[in-house]
């Protein structure tokens, strides 16, 4: 029995994991993290590393990035796997989780879905055909969501971009500029509204026609199920940063 904490166990994706893990006959939902520890639940909960009393057998992360390094420096200090499910680090901050998978098991993705794992590999492929049109990608999510662009829509950009030879350059903010659209620009665009779990749209646009690519998730359940086949898949790993691509061989 693989015996799991949920770091951010109080949030809504928290709350699905936790839900997902207690309906899996092979899971222990072990404990949940979170700052916020008011209420009544079925498995301890933690506010303060010190009073962790038994060790997970994985980490699943679903929070901010504040709290993810709280957990991940326990992780670490415990050698314990952990599954980053958490967006909206800082280039910084994505260094500093690459330190630490040397020391730990860390699998990390902007986005648990496999679809959309699909979606990076067509644009990655698309983006060398299409090099002669101005790229738009455009992330609609609810309006809860405190990051932005998503990090799926900036995994997406920076996937075009490498494949493109880094030539381009992501623009975030066309409000304080006068001048045309750059040849060499990926234009990122966030919409906030309602209850969107998620969407994203890739558009290629030419002179004489649009080529498009949308993924749209219906349930917040896909990021959960993803992270729980993340955490089965890493407790079988060696020290090292692993991705949806490394779990399914894509």
């Amino acid at each position: 029995m693989l015996e799991v904490m949920v770091n951010g166990c109080n949030g809504k994706m928290g709350q699905i994991v936790c839900d997902l893990v207690e309906q899996n006959e092979n899971l222990v939902l072990k404990s949940g993290f979170d700052k916020n520890v008011t209420g009544e639940f079925a498995f301890p909960v933690f506010n303060k590393i010190e009073d962790i009393t038994e060790k997970p057998d994985v980490i699943i992360d679903f929070s901010v990035p504040i709290a993810t390094f709280h957990i991940l420096e326990y992780a670490v200090s415990n050698h314990i796997p952990i599954v980053i499910a958490t967006t909206g680090f800082s280039h910084e901050e994505e260094k500093r989780i690459e330190e630490y998978s040397k020391q730990i098991p860390i699998f990390k993705s902007a986005n648990m879905s496999y679809d959309i794992m699909i979606m990076k590999k067509l644009v990655q492929w698309l983006a060398p055909l299409l090099s002669d049109t101005d790229i738009e990608i455009t992330e609609t999510h609810h309006n809860r969501k405190i990051d932005s662009p998503s990090g799926t829509a900036q995994m997406l950009a920076d996937t075009i971009n490498h494949s493109l030879e880094n030539n381009l350059h992501c623009e975030y903010n066309r409000h304080d500029k006068r001048e045309k659209r750059d040849k060499h620009e990926i234009g990122m665009n966030s919409i906030r509204g309602g209850n969107i779990v998620g969407e994203h749209v890739v558009q290629f646009f030419g002179e004489f026609e649009t080529f498009e690519l949308k993924h749209t998730s219906y349930s917040r359940n896909v990021f959960a199920e993803g992270a729980i086949k993340a955490a089965k898949f890493l407790v079988e790993m060696p020290e090292g940063l692993y991705s949806m691509e490394d779990m399914f061989h894509i």
